[in-house]
């Protein structure tokens, strides 16, 4: 085996999916070519230091019941689909190979979409999380400084094209300081601060078109990240505030003003 040969294998032979043959090839064009197990070297060092320092994510538990809920409809689908007088084993095998083949097409794009929708609600909870540590070191954490509601309102909504919801809840305990403008998934979004005790709480506050079920609460590189759908609004909270009492008061802002 010559040293092109020997790359183009590099990586599926430091990912164990190469066969004997090719694995004894490259095993001893490594002992043989010095600069193909400096590549070798270099990838292996690359991918323990990828294990070692990226943010790996869990999948939820609700993505496995989601999975499991889709291949029981899917057999369902497909046992309701069946023939019930197939005229021969050519068709049987047809019908099932047809059935089979729409069954997987289905899962893959239910699968797909609920681990594209879970990852960008990752991506989502980590860019608040930094947006919030960037403008408490930067200073820049409110931009109109105010209790009044019916000044931190216009001044959003005049810079915005939509008009946020702004309550101040100083009577439960969380006061409303101010706001400013930040940008969530490349867009402009209104952001309402609120103190805690010694607690600083960054609220994201947008359009949400289609109402979304609730986001378990949970921490991100250190912060609580709780998110809520109300309003017409969907609620983003940032905060290192107990994970209990973030949550309930994301929801009690996502609320109707007119509901307890």
């Amino acid at each position: 085996m010559n040293c092109a040969e020997a790359t183009t294998l590099l990586s599926a032979y430091a990912d164990g999916e190469t066969g004997g043959l090719q694995r004894y090839s490259i095993r001893r064009h490594l002992r043989a070519c010095r600069a193909f197990a400096s590549r070798h070297e270099e990838l292996v060092a690359q991918r323990g230091q990828i294990r070692a320092e990226a943010q790996r994510y869990s999948a939820p538990p609700e993505l496995r019941a989601r999975v499991l809920a889709t291949l029981d409809a899917v057999r369902a689908s497909g046992a309701s689909r069946a023939p019930a007088r197939p005229t021969n084993d050519r068709w049987r095998w047809l019908t099932g190979g047809a059935l089979a083949g729409c069954a997987a097409t289905v899962l893959a794009w239910v699968v797909g979409t609920a681990v594209l929708d879970w990852r960008a609600g990752e991506n989502l909870a980590l860019e608040a999380v930094t947006s919030h540590v960037r403008a408490t070191v930067g200073d820049r954490l409110i931009q109109v400084a105010s209790s009044d509601q019916h000044t931190v309102k216009p001044w959003l909504s005049a810079r915005l094209d939509y008009s946020p919801p702004v309550r101040d809840l100083a009577n439960e305990g969380f006061a409303l300081i101010g706001a400013r403008l930040d940008a969530l998934e490349q867009r402009p979004v209104a952001t309402l601060v609120y103190r805690y005790r010694k607690h600083t709480i960054d609220v994201f506050v947008r359009p949400e078109p289609t109402p979304s079920p609730s986001s378990p609460l949970r921490p991100v590189r250190g912060f609580n990240v709780a998110r809520a759908t109300g309003s017409g609004m969907n609620w983003l909270a940032v905060s290192d505030v107990e994970p209990d009492t973030l949550s309930e008061f994301v929801q009690r802002l996502a609320r109707p003003e007119s509901s307890p």
